[in-house]
């Protein structure tokens, strides 16, 4: 079976050290652009998941509607569409900060089983720029200390979360609760073109080892894997060998998952950054929005290698039945809000 695409890769060149002396210069991987704020009075809050295929989560809270960090390959951005938005950018560009949020929560969380559980951050990330102004999020985690045996998981590009430490040891002490922060790559300039107004790699691994070392359940998901652009062995390897020194529980991956939407925005710009890749990636997602099989297979076959070689789980055994894995094509049903 061949392996992953095999192409020059700087990727393999980053390292910790590399990392380190960026982050103390004080380097910043954001890029500024206009960005207009909304209010969106919300009639819930909770939005149930609907899919014939298994989801590891029944609720997801998304306390933004659109998401500044304007990530290339974001999957979300036909949220915006509901809304007669058909530009692709005004996804990152014009964001929606949800009213009443811990009211609604209040109310909702009564219709909320036990064993059901709740993600936090499954189409826009709930520690974006906007909530250091709005602390939406806060809001929301404050209102969910109050209550005793959920299921609880978040996933975010952001330092910020540690913010909340305070609250979110305050949640796990009467519930299940994991955080999951979403990092791609560890090659800077790479980052600074995928995701250009994310925190860089090294603040989000920081976060991670704050958040750990706090006593909090946390890992890393690595999504999505781009092929010919961050799936190389070398990449991957470097990826887990992070994960590891840094404290992460867990680390698992997702490829690339590209509606046309979304394609409307990566393709463009795949043919400026990576001209060589984008007959490739035609051919890969010419009729489907995911990719083949067989490259699933591969990547999950070669984080299990890589996982097993640093001595790193998939998903911690006690996290009950909030489960790590979740498939991009699974996630992306449940981001009707």
């Amino acid at each position: 079976m061949p392996s992953l695409l095999q192409i020059d890769d700087t990727e393999a060149q980053a390292s910790l050290s590399g990392i380190a002396k960026l982050a103390a210069s004080g380097e910043s991987l954001r890029q500024g652009h206009d960005v207009e704020y909304f209010t969106l009075p919300a009639r819930g809050l909770l939005n149930r998941c609907v899919s014939k295929r298994p989801l590891p989560f029944t609720w997801t809270i998304n306390p933004y509607r659109g998401c500044e960090f304007a990530c290339k390959y974001c999957y979300a951005r036909y949220t915006h569409e509901f809304m007669e938005m058909r530009d692709g950018v005004d996804f990152e560009r014009k964001i929606y900060v949800k009213q009443q949020t811990a009211w609604l929560l209040r109310q909702e969380l009564k219709k909320v089983k036990r064993s059901e559980q709740i993600a936090i951050g499954t189409a826009t990330d709930p520690y974006q720029p906007a909530e250091r102004r709005f602390e939406i999020t806060r809001s929301i985690l404050q209102e969910l200390a109050l209550h005793h045996g959920l299921e609880l998981g978040i996933v975010t590009k952001s330092d910020l979360v540690v913010r909340d430490i305070d609250l979110l040891l305050e949640i796990a002490q009467h519930n299940s609760l994991f955080i999951t922060l979403t990092i791609t790559t560890l090659n800077l300039k790479l980052a600074r073109i995928l995701e250009p107004r994310a925190p860089r790699p090294d603040l989000r691994f920081n976060a991670l080892t704050k958040l750990v070392g706090a006593g909090l359940n946390a890992g890393v998901i690595c999504a999505p894997v781009l092929p010919g652009i961050t799936d190389s062995p070398a990449a991957l390897d470097r990826l887990v060998e992070a994960t590891k020194e840094a404290g992460g529980k867990y680390i698992y991956a997702n490829p690339l998952f590209l509606k046309p939407c979304s394609a409307n925005i990566f393709m463009p710009f795949l043919e400026k950054e990576f001209p060589h890749l984008a007959d490739d990636y035609r051919k890969r997602y010419a009729d489907r929005a995911f990719i083949s099989k067989a490259y699933s297979k591969r990547l999950s076959d070669l984080m299990a290698s890589l996982r097993k070689k640093h001595g790193i789980k998939k998903e911690v055994e006690d996290r009950g039945t909030l489960s790590t894995e979740c498939r991009a094509q699974d996630v992306q049903l449940a981001l009707f809000e």
